[in-house]
């Protein structure tokens, strides 16, 4: 079953990404069709996904996925032409 995780990091706001979506069958295909819509990227990892979707909602990121979150950012950063 598809399952899908959404994260938010404002760097003047917070001091960690957030898990601010999670679901897993249509609600997973939602939150891909949302982001599809706002034009916002999309990586799969569904290792790092089903980590994450054990995450409280509105919680950050835990200590130890952080470093493989970062890597998400600093990809969709480098895409994006952003630093």
């Amino acid at each position: 079953m598809k399952k899908a995780v959404a994260l938010r990091f404002d760097k003047t706001q917070e001091n960690a990404p957030r898990v601010i979506a999670s679901g897993k069958g249509e609600s997973a295909e939602n939150i891909i069709k949302i982001a599809k819509i706002h034009d916002l990227p999309i990586q799969k990892n569904e290792d790092l996904v089903e980590l994450l979707s054990k995450v409280e909602l509105n919680r950050e990121v835990p200590d130890n996925l952080y470093k493989a979150v970062a890597e998400v950012f600093a990809f969709i950063y480098k895409m994006s032409g952003e630093k």
